[in-house]
């Protein structure tokens, strides 16, 4: 059912996600996704958790190889970028689905996996400020998710190259609010 709620995003979008439709590609009837879940919604939080976990592994498959904190956060907004381009419609469901974290808990305990790729090197680069930490680790996320969204809307272009100037984009941007960041704070510049 997962699998094929996908597929009928991937195709119409999540504004046009219908349980009828996908039903249709099981060759099921439209009362048989009800013994699964309550609700259309439910079925796309099963998407989007689907979805948090494959963008965790994307993003913690990217920076594994940076070694400083600087290196792993311009790689997370590298890697969330990437995911966006390869993966929309997860991308759709986790950002375009309207589902309230609020009234699924469960969504928001997920998110905490794509979170801590960003808090980590944030903690590292701003030890004496939990908030300050917070507020790197959502501004670089922040820039990133506009990265995607902005490709994913054509701005940089249609092609594969498109997804390389994104990412690269993102990287540069996590970067320089980092060094902003330090400047103004009067901190010493991270290595």
């Amino acid at each position: 059912m997962i699998d094929a709620a996908i597929g009928v995003i991937a195709e119409r979008g999540i504004r046009s996600f219908s349980l009828a439709e996908t039903s249709r590609r099981l060759g099921v009837t439209v009362a048989a996704p009800y013994s699964h879940f309550t609700d259309r919604d439910e079925l796309l939080v099963a998407v989007a958790q689907r979805a948090v976990a494959a963008l965790a592994a994307s993003l913690a498959a990217e920076i594994s190889d940076a070694r400083t904190a600087t290196a792993r956060l311009a790689a997370a907004a590298r890697g969330y970028v990437r995911f966006a381009s390869v993966n929309r419609p997860l991308f759709e469901v986790l950002f375009g689905a309207g589902l309230n974290k609020h009234d699924h808990p469960e969504l928001e305990e997920a998110a905490q996996q794509i979170s801590e790729h960003f808090l980590k090197p944030a903690h590292v680069l701003c030890p004496a400020g939990v908030h300050e930490a917070e507020n790197l680790a959502l501004t670089v996320a922040t820039a990133a998710h506009g990265h995607a969204t902005l490709l994913l809307d054509g701005a940089f272009g249609t092609d594969d190259h498109a997804v390389h100037i994104a990412m690269t984009r993102a990287a540069d941007t996590a970067r320089a609010i980092i060094l902003g960041r330090k400047a103004i704070t009067g901190t010493p510049r991270p290595q």
